[in-house]
């Protein structure tokens, strides 16, 4: 531990001793630079737009820092307040996947976190019906992402968004011609190829456009079974003329196997280095539901959207949209058993033989005393396809126990996702000098139509001695819904400049409708409306001098009960609220040519948090989902704390970057619900009993330093980010220790080699330099391994 220790001091020494000897040199030559760059309305001031609100954006060189190949959700973590966590250095894993904000967390059970595309909405983040920004945007045509913490713009377009927002900005196209090709290799078998063709300026100069395509695939790190692959097409264009047109469209098509967590401390001791996943087929289904290709992720999703924006008479600017995003998704496991759907006797197995098709509850299942289905299973065959009794004494999952020549029964467990989006956006914003005072009143809607159906499919492992194979007609169809659902969210705020003053009062509401339609009548059709509050915001912000903006805000959040609620029959909803929070904060930002600047102390209270509490448990993992229970507002977090952030270009060619948050984000209590049954009295019980814990996955503090350094056609840069230590579970019983990342890269321009490599760039990219052992995502009480060191190399030419 001490060696660790020290090493991370040197790390962090190392770099604040760069930031400390080369600050005071060569300032008025980085403000020319700086200044030169603003003017040509490249340049990305990471400290973000003057606001009420903190916001900060991702600069060119904070990008470089990561290979082509990463995921474009990693970019963020280097930015005040966001901490992400995926199961790779590539991002081949969702089902790993954490993102947070101030202590608002989007992981594999909760979404507080709003995301947006290029302002779009991207439809929720959640595993089973979502998708993340990185299922939209190629991290080779991303400009910047801009993180609204807290209190964020009004006009957001997110149903998640209680602790803030991440936008994913695409780059535009370029006004000249040019044609781009890359291609990565790298450690796991990394490799990626991408192309991108700029238009240029057309139809006299009114238009510009880019397509691209690029192709990547990967093992895992850990014992290299893995087969991931992404394919990725995207394209964009403008038309500027007096109605200005923006259009985007993408289509992804992901393939992911993915990593398992560490369930307790003691098994991440015992194995630091691996989790529970295997890369051998055995032919016993009990070890072989660990299979590493198994537990699949696959995606695909096709998004559009097409902006319009005028302004009428210098007076009036008006700004329209619409989208469209379909989603097809499917999540992998293999059961180490078949479900008995037909009472077959002393006949084969009809589930064996491709003969069944059953869907839903079947009439001969027995039932228990309280009217739950008891669904039978089995677990061997004889060569002719007749289940096997186990020994009496002995587990169902254990070959020993069964007659000579026993055959596995295993299935191939499918859950199907489909979603399909249409909406919509209206805004307007009316200008007008009133005396010495300047208004802006502005205003708009949002409407989305969203159809959501997940279904669940068995397949029958056709030969558990060889391998996974299944056969494509499933024996059973568990369960089969749709649910649709539809957001109407409308926004008004007035702002008001005096001199050096700007103030803003607004308020927002949304209103949302979700279904269930049971497809197999199942469970009862059922419906609900989540409507807020009307939603109030506030803030205003000073310039007391050139270049200082001091500012302070107040927001109130909402998230909608989501259709995640009604995918339990028998839950109870009568008394479930929507989650709620308030956001307040305040602080000061600095800008100059060479020198840029904030710092924000904010306050968060989230509210009505909704948690299910089942009404039994099992041990492993639970492939019926049958468990019924009970939601409840479990209390909420409350969490404080400030951001710090300093963007430095003291030489030309020179930019450190620093950026420290510190958060303390504890639970609340339940103090307001009424117990029920002894079940519930014992769960409202363990969740006071958490009450003033640390929220499980937050670090109390955060600092990421960077140092980024360009010397004629050679580019070197650091970055290092210190994360303190988290709690896995929320009784604060098992602590992951703090660690720090080291991301170094290195690229060339080819002109230094050669005159005939005049068009090709070259770089290196190692992540987590250091190797550092530590525990990356987190959630619901388990932990993902995190990455260990990975180096890829990346070739660029440009025509």
């Amino acid at each position: 531990m001490r060696i660790k220790t020290v090493r991370r001091a040197c790390i962090l020494g190392t770099c604040l001793a760069a930031i400390t000897v080369a600050a005071p040199a060569m300032a008025d030559e980085a403000a020319d630079t700086a200044s030169a760059d603003a003017a040509s309305g490249e340049a990305i001031v990471v400290t973000g737009t003057r606001a009420t609100y903190n916001n900060s954006a991702l600069s060119e060189e904070l990008i470089a820092d990561k290979p082509p190949v990463s995921s474009v959700l990693d970019l963020a973590a280097t930015l005040p307040g966001v901490q992400v966590q995926e199961g790779d250095a590539f991002g081949f894993d969702d089902w790993s996947t954490s993102v947070s904000i101030r202590g608002f967390q989007t992981d594999l059970n909760q979404q507080q976190v709003g995301m947006t595309i290029d302002g779009m909405p991207n439809g929720g983040s959640n595993y089973g019906g979502g998708s993340k920004a990185n299922r939209y945007v190629d991290t080779a045509n991303i400009r910047t992402i801009e993180v609204s913490q807290g209190t964020s713009d009004i006009g957001s377009l997110s149903n998640e968004a209680l602790g803030g927002t991440l936008n994913f900005v695409i780059s535009d196209p370029l006004d000249e011609m040019r044609v781009r090709l890359s291609g990565s290799v790298g450690d796991f078998k990394a490799s990626r190829y991408y192309g991108r063709f700029d238009t240029g300026l057309f139809l006299n100069g009114a238009a510009k456009a880019w397509v691209s395509y690029s192709h990547q695939e990967a093992t895992d790190w850990m014992e290299g079974s893995a087969q991931n692959h992404r394919d990725n097409f995207a394209g964009k264009f403008i038309i500027d003329t007096p109605v200005k047109l923006t259009g985007y469209v993408s289509y992804d098509d992901a393939h992911e196997n993915n990593y398992d967590q560490m369930y307790t401390p003691a098994q991440y001791a015992a194995s630091p280095h691996a989790d529970n996943l295997t890369g051998v087929w055995t032919g016993v289904p009990g070890l072989d539901q660990n299979y590493r290709r198994v537990w699949g992720t696959l995606r695909k999703n096709f998004f559009a959207y097409l902006k319009a924006e005028t302004t009428i008479g210098n007076a009036i600017d008006l700004k329209a949209a619409g989208y469209y995003h379909d989603m097809a998704g499917r999540g992998d496991w293999a059961p180490p058993y078949i479900i008995d759907t037909v009472n077959d006797g002393t006949n084969t197995e009809s589930e064996l033989s491709g003969s069944s098709n059953s869907q839903g509850v079947q009439a001969w299942w027995p039932r228990d005393t309280d009217g739950t289905v008891i669904i039978p299973r089995y677990y061997f065959t004889d060569a002719g396809g007749h289940q096997l009794t186990p020994d009496a004494t002995c587990g169902v999952y254990n070959p020993a126990c069964y007659p000579a020549g026993a055959i596995g029964a295993q299935s191939y467990r499918h859950t199907h996702y489909r979603k399909d989006r249409t909406g919509g956006t209206l805004d307007a914003a009316w200008n007008a000098d009133l005396g010495g005072l300047h208004n802006t009143l502005r205003g708009g809607v949002w409407y989305e139509d969203t159809h959501r159906q997940e279904w669940r499919d068995w397949h029958n492992v056709t030969d558990t001695t060889v391998g996974p194979a299944y056969d494509s007609t499933p024996y059973w169809t568990q369960y089969s819904r749709k649910y649709p659902q539809d957001t109407f969210k409308w926004y008004a705020q007035d702002t008001v400049e005096f001199g050096p003053v700007t103030a803003n009062i607004g308020a927002k509401q949304f209103i949302n409708h979700v279904d269930r339609v049971d497809l197999f009548g199942q469970t009862p059709d059922t419906k609900f409306k989540s409507t807020s509050d009307v939603l109030l915001s506030g803030g205003i912000q000073i310039e007391p001098m050139a270049g200082l903006n001091v500012f302070g805000g107040y927001a109130e959040n909402f998230k909608a009960l989501t259709d995640a609620v009604l995918e339990f029959g028998n839950a109870d909803l009568s008394q479930l609220d929507p989650e709620t929070s308030e956001n307040w904060e305040a602080g000061l930002r600095y800008q100059n040519g060479w020198f840029n600047a904030s710092a924000t102390w904010f306050k968060a209270k989230f509210s009505n948090q909704v948690l299910f509490v089942p009404n039994s448990s099992s041990s492993g993992i639970d492939y019926l989902g049958e468990g019924d229970g009970k939601f409840f507002n479990a209390g909420g977090i409350d969490s404080e704390g400030i951001e710090l952030l300093a963007n430095v270009r003291p030489a030309r060619g020179l930019n450190l970057y620093a950026a420290y948050t510190y958060i303390n984000a504890k639970y609340r209590g339940i103090k307001d619900l009424v117990a029920g049954t002894e079940d519930d009295k014992d769960t409202i019980d363990s969740l006071n009993a958490i009450a003033g814990n640390r929220v499980a996955g937050i670090p109390r503090n955060m600092l990421v330093l960077s140092a980024n350094y360009q010397y004629g056609p050679v580019s070197l840069g650091v970055t290092s980010k210190f994360t303190d230590d988290r709690y896995v579970n929320p009784d604060n019983s098992w602590k992951a220790d703090s660690y720090i990342l080291t991301d170094l890269n290195v690229s060339v321009k080819g002109e230094a080699l050669s005159k005939s490599l005049k068009a090709m760039e070259f770089a290196l990219t190692i992540n987590n330099l250091t190797d550092e052992d530590y525990l990356g995502g987190i959630s619901g009480g388990y932990a993902w391994i995190g990455t260990p060191r990975t180096m890829v190399f990346s070739a660029t030419a440009d025509f």
